[in-house]
């Protein structure tokens, strides 16, 4: 696998930022993701850790969402708040995995995690609608470890 610089070029992360910008223009959630070379520890429960340290779990709806990537791992983790996790099945994130999941089976790592975007945003403003006043509460750039 790339090293975490190599993973995506400058201009993918601005494609990326964009296709969060435009996700979160639908819905109230928060969108973010985070990069990590490599996780030495439960991928999970370290993206969990991760979408604490991030503060993801501190917006007024509670409706959050990491999608954290451990490259060396060749794993990816979904992560939802608990805002969103009280309303939806156990289930919901299936469709925005497998859309990450087919890119990333092809080493498109730009397109599958826009592709894994717009999904989630699409799912959340099913439940969490854009409303006149929403404030962008998180920073929508890409975060690394």
């Amino acid at each position: 696998m790339p090293y975490i610089e190599d993973f995506l070029t400058a201009e993918e992360e601005g494609e990326i930022i964009e296709a969060i910008r435009l996700a979160e223009s639908q819905t109230s959630g928060e969108i973010r993701v985070h990069i990590e070379q490599n996780c030495n520890m439960d991928v999970y429960e370290h993206a969990l850790e991760i979408f604490h340290v991030l503060k993801m779990d501190n917006t007024k709806e509670q409706n959050g969402v990491l999608i954290y990537v451990a490259v060396d791992n060749k794993s990816f983790v979904i992560c939802g708040d608990k805002g969103i996790n009280d309303i939806v099945g156990i289930n919901f994130w299936d469709s925005t995995r497998d859309k990450i999941q087919e890119q990333f089976k092809h080493g498109q790592f730009k397109q599958g995690l826009i592709d894994g975007i717009e999904e989630a945003g699409k799912a959340l403003s099913k439940y969490f609608p854009w409303q006149y006043g929403d404030k962008d509460e998180l920073d929508n750039t890409i975060s690394k470890g």
